[in-house]
Parts: C-alpha cells; sequence; structure tokens
C-alpha cells in the first residue's frame, strides 16, 4: 500500500527570535553556588551554611591536630532573614559560596503590601514583598512623602526618585537598602 499524500510536504522555515526577550540578562543554566576551598574564604566575603547564603562575619583556624587537617571555624549571618549561622570544616574542604546579584530599580509604588519596581529598561515588577521591620517602614515613609511632594508640584525642575536596592541569591531575593535617584 502507497500513503497518498493530500498536501505538498512543508518546508521548516527558520524561526526568529522574539526581539523583546533578552537573553544578555538571562541566567538560565546558571549556577546558584560555586565552589570555593575554605582556607580562601575571607571575613565580610559569602558562604552557604546550614543550606542559606551567609555573609561571613567571624572566621577562626584551628592548627593542624595529628588525626588531620585545621580547622576552619566560620560563623554567618543569614542575608535574608538576619540569623546566625556556624560550621566547622577542615581547611582543605570546598565550600559552596552563593552566586549574588543586586540589582537597583526604581520605586513607582507601594500597594496592598508589595513593591512597584521600574527596570532599567522600563518594565514594571511587582512581584517583591515590602519588607518588614525599619527598612518597609522607610520605603513606605519616604513614598509617601515623595507622592504629596509631587502633588503640591514642588518638584517639577528637581525630581527625586526613589531607588530599592534588591539582593538575589539561590532562589531567592530581598530589597535590602532605599537611596535617593537624582534627575533634572
Amino acid at each position: 500500500i502507497i500513503p497518498l499524500l493530500l498536501e505538498e510536504p512543508s518546508v521548516t522555515k527558520p524561526i526568529m527570535a522574539d526581539p523583546d526577550i533578552d537573553f544578555a540578562s538571562g541566567d538560565a543554566g546558571a549556577s546558584l553556588t560555586y565552589p570555593m576551598q575554605c582556607s580562601a574564604l575571607r571575613k565580610n566575603g559569602h558562604v552557604v551554611l546550614k543550606g542559606r547564603p551567609c555573609k561571613i562575619v567571624e572566621m577562626s583556624t584551628s592548627k593542624t591536630g595529628k588525626h588531620g587537617h585545621a580547622k576552619v571555624h566560620l560563623v554567618g549571618i543569614d542575608i535574608f532573614t538576619g540569623k546566625k549561622n556556624e560550621d566547622i570544616c577542615p581547611s582543605t574542604h570546598n565550600m559552596d559560596v552563593p552566586n549574588i546579584k543586586r540589582l537597583d530599580y526604581q520605586l513607582v509604588g507601594v500597594c496592598d503590601g508589595y513593591l512597584s519596581l521600574m527596570k532599567d529598561n522600563g518594565d514594571v515588577r511587582e512581584d517583591l514583598r515590602l519588607p518588614e521591620g525599619d527598612l518597609g517602614k522607610e520605603i513606605e515613609s519616604k513614598f509617601e512623602a515623595g507622592e504629596e511632594m509631587l502633588a503640591s508640584f514642588l518638584l517639577l525642575l528637581y525630581h527625586k526618585h526613589l531607588a530599592i536596592s534588591v539582593l538575589s541569591a539561590m532562589g531567592e531575593e530581598c530589597a535590602v537598602a532605599i537611596k535617593a535617584m537624582t534627575s533634572k
């Protein structure tokens, strides 16, 4: 039996990439961490302790014993929760170091506990929670004060914007700082 073709076979044409997709800034396939020998870690650097990305606040090394390598005692503060974590490991052991990214966004709004943040390319993201505590209160109060100033037309020539610094690591992110951006 010979199959009957009712249509002409289609020719596959190359498909162009969507020009709105930014491949340069993507981190697809990028690892969340990279290895570093324990002895190469430094105070104020970062390390993964108990599965959490931490900033190293204390570090001490013990002498080599007769049964092994020198040990490194690490104390770190979780960059997202502020909780203290500790670990002791051989100086030759590899530790995971989190890939950390810090980006600044322009604050365009605060609504229902979420921040509206504008990227450099003009895209707005509204998926980041307003941080709890003093930073969250400061962001809200400065934003509200800025809205009142704009409403009274005091800043027509010299407009002050608020920038929010967002820290990303190991699939988590949070707002960590607020600063003034100025433009004329």
